[in-house]
């Protein structure tokens, strides 16, 4: 498997060659469409001198004077067609075309730079050839001559080109290591970030990354350590959902089965036996509600989860739903005062009734007898706000700050017939229609409950 750190050295080093290569192609290009003419006109310009020297000053020792402009350097050839001689560094290839001799003598002048191929890598300037020369024609005692002349690349720069090589040989190892190493630096963080994960994968929540950085992989580090504080938190949440499950499914089954061994005592009376079989019913029930409602809130629960809006009398439903429950508060001497007008709201009438039958059963359940039950809706300006009130038992402020937890009971006596799923499912299904919900209660004061809804235009 190729690991990120040798992908990256592969890369850079790629990125390297290719810039090298790139950078020898445009210097290539650029020698030969502005260098290569300039320097042709140059070394024409020196030869000149040098043949206007010969012929005007007349050296009396036409071989030491050469000599000393080889020494100093440059390559020459001079000839007369005949013979030949040749002063300064030695030329690689000698092979010079009669041709061109013969039209130097005749008083032309020689562009060898100039017409050299057009090979790579500058070669018109380093190709130590006796064709890549310039030419010029001068006499010497009244006798034709033809000069070849280039300078001594090797003489003239050999520091420079040793110097250059250096230079690059440095900055390319130089280079490659601080790539290296920053390529260690940056991976690093990643591996544990791999190592980290993978310890996710054995549902390990608590790791952390200690990754102190800036820049987004510390970015990442830190939303890896939220992920890992979420998923802590999912996980105690899930185990305490399977616990609370458990022993909600348990306890009515213990007691429906504990009542069916019962019934199977031939002895029992009619009245044990109708009071053994309300009790099985009654804890039937029980289990039925949960399940319905654990299925709600899984429903709920998904991120997909779509509410189907449509315009419906909400007024009618509150009303319709205080009649369904209306048996209820008279076998317990409520009295419930509404005062309604005529409401049409957008929103999922299906899972508002969720909303009102949970509100309601509660101000039934956990009312006094003979006490009160208020409903009252109010239209703001963009916005429902339902008020549901009872003048019950009431709550302190350390169960009203624990009431929305899923499975949550403030004390057996209230909570007998209860699933503490009801608020749960009640703040989802607001929430899901955009609203809120907001709770007052009192010890032995009674309960207010605020839904508000906005109005969507």
């Amino acid at each position: 498997m190729k690991t990120l750190y040798s992908k990256f050295v592969v890369t850079t080093m790629l990125v390297m060659i290719g810039s090298l290569c790139m950078g020898f192609l445009v210097t290539n290009t650029y020698y030969h469409q502005v260098v290569k003419e300039k320097n042709d006109t140059k070394n024409v310009s020196i030869a000149q001198d040098i043949v206007h020297y010969i012929e005007t000053d007349k050296p009396e020792d036409l071989n030491s004077y050469l000599t000393t402009l080889g020494e100093i350097g440059y390559q020459i050839y001079v000839t007369t067609g005949e013979e030949g001689h040749f002063f300064g560094g030695p030329y690689r290839d000698k092979t010079l075309s009669a041709s061109v001799i013969e039209d130097v003598l005749n008083g032309e002048t020689y562009h060898g730079m100039r017409d050299f191929p057009k090979e790579t890598f500058v070669t018109g300037f380093f190709a130590n050839e006796l064709n890549n020369t310039i030419g010029v024609p001068f006499t010497y005692e009244n006798k034709p001559y033809a000069l070849f002349i280039r300078p001594d690349i090797r003489l003239l720069f050999s520091e420079v080109h040793t110097i250059l090589a250096g230079l690059m040989l440095v900055m390319t190892v130089l280079s490659l290591l601080a790539m290296l190493l920053f390529a260690k630096a940056l991976i690093r963080p990643i591996t544990k970030l791999t190592a980290a994960t993978q310890q996710l994968a054995h549902e390990k929540f608590d790791t952390v990354l200690d990754i102190d950085r800036a820049d987004e992989i510390g970015q990442l580090a830190a939303s890896f350590n939220r992920m890992t504080e979420r998923l802590q938190e999912n996980d105690r949440t899930r185990k305490e959902f399977i616990s609370n499950v458990s022993h909600d499914f348990q306890s009515p089954l213990l007691n429906i089965q504990g009542y069916v061994d019962l019934l199977k005592n031939p002895s029992l009376t009619e009245q044990e036996r109708q009071e053994y079989a309300a009790i099985i019913e009654l804890e039937t029930k029980r289990l039925s509600t949960l399940t319905k409602q654990l299925l709600l809130l899984t429903s709920l629960d998904q991120s997909t989860r779509i509410v189907k809006r449509e315009s419906y009398r909400l007024d009618e439903q509150l009303k319709e739903t205080v009649r369904k429950y209306r048996w209820q508060m008279e076998e317990s001497q409520l009295q419930v005062s509404y005062k309604l007008e005529q409401i049409i709201f957008d929103g999922d009438a299906g899972l508002l009734q969720n909303v009102w039958d949970n509100l309601l059963t509660n101000a039934i359940k956990y009312n006094v007898e003979g006490g009160q039950i208020r409903l009252h809706v109010q239209r703001k300006s963009a916005s429902l706000e339902i008020l549901v009130e009872d003048s019950g038992i009431g709550m302190t402020e350390d169960q009203l700050a624990k009431v929305y937890d899923r499975f949550y009971r403030a004390d057996a006596s209230r909570t007998k017939q209860g699933t503490g799923l009801g608020l749960a499912i009640v703040k989802q299904i607001v929430e899901l229609h955009g609203g809120i919900i907001q709770m007052e209660s009192k010890v032995h004061a009674g309960t207010k409950v605020y839904i508000h809804l906005p109005i969507l235009s």
